[in-house]
């Protein structure tokens, strides 16, 4: 988890509180649904910094990748199977990677839910970079991972500008907070949730029924994933997984798709 944008300190504290009761609310919103048409595969690190992915529902001009601080093997193996540019952003450890075989676009930039500027660090949204880069019209991917700033960046971000995304692998951070569940309900119009995997580096038992505070997710775009019964035989999400943490005990509950 790359310390990669704001955030980080104001969803610890949110986390290291009582429990909400909106926690449960939460954790049914996010159950997964099963595609009939999703071939997975990761994509990225073995470890931390991969993402559970469906590799055969890319039909995408362009990638954008959140939250780098210093890895990006996500993007890089995505611009390699694409043939895509992928947008880096990130204003705490500015992208200053290669990809062989692939390109990189870097941005020292953060992303949030409006313009500004705190601390010498450059903010704006994800509507406004995509458009900066001339991107508003094509169909994309986008990776996020910025240390709890997701949350108000995507409720700040339209639903038009969401309908471009064929694929939005991410991770969360928080379980307590009202405004994940409205961010949550709000993706969901748009997107089918597809996978769930919590990450071990945040395993906390007084959670519950979260088993940790920080979880990757993917949503798959509603005009490319199909629910339905998946074809005999196809490996499900969950055989992709890896514990982010590969020194650490894991914490996941029952596997979904």
């Amino acid at each position: 988890m790359p310390h990669s944008c704001m955030g980080l300190i104001a969803f610890t504290l949110i986390v290291a509180g009582q429990g909400d009761p909106n926690r449960q609310a939460l954790f049914d919103e996010l159950r997964p649904v099963t595609l009939a048409n999703c071939s997975f595969k990761r994509f990225g690190s073995q470890n931390d910094g991969g993402y559970v992915m469906c590799e055969n529902l890319v039909e995408v001009e362009t990638a954008y990748s959140y939250g780098i601080g210093g890895n990006d093997d996500w993007g890089c193996e995505v611009s390699q199977t694409y043939g895509v540019p992928v947008h880096q952003y990130d204003c705490f450890a500015p992208p200053a990677l290669t990809c062989v075989g692939g390109r990189f676009v870097p941005h020292d930039e953060c992303v949030g839910p409006k313009i500004e500027t705190v601390e010498g660090r450059v903010f704006d949204t994800i509507g406004n970079q995509i458009a900066r880069n001339g991107d508003r019209g094509r169909r994309m991917l986008i990776k996020i991972d910025v240390e709890g700033a997701e949350w108000e960046s995507l409720m700040a971000t339209p639903d038009k500008v969401l309908e471009r995304i064929d694929q939005l692998p991410m991770e969360f951070h928080g379980v307590d907070d009202v405004r994940m569940l409205a961010v949550v309900k709000k993706l969901k119009r748009t997107f089918h949730l597809v996978h769930l995997h919590f990450n071990n580096h945040s395993c906390d038992p007084k959670l519950q029924p979260f088993p940790a505070w920080a979880y990757q997710v993917l949503f798959v775009n509603k005009r490319v994933g199909v629910v339905g019964t998946p074809k005999p035989g196809a490996a499900p999400a969950h055989e992709f997984d890896a514990p982010d943490n590969p020194n650490s005990p894991d914490c996941q509950v029952a596997p979904g798709p």
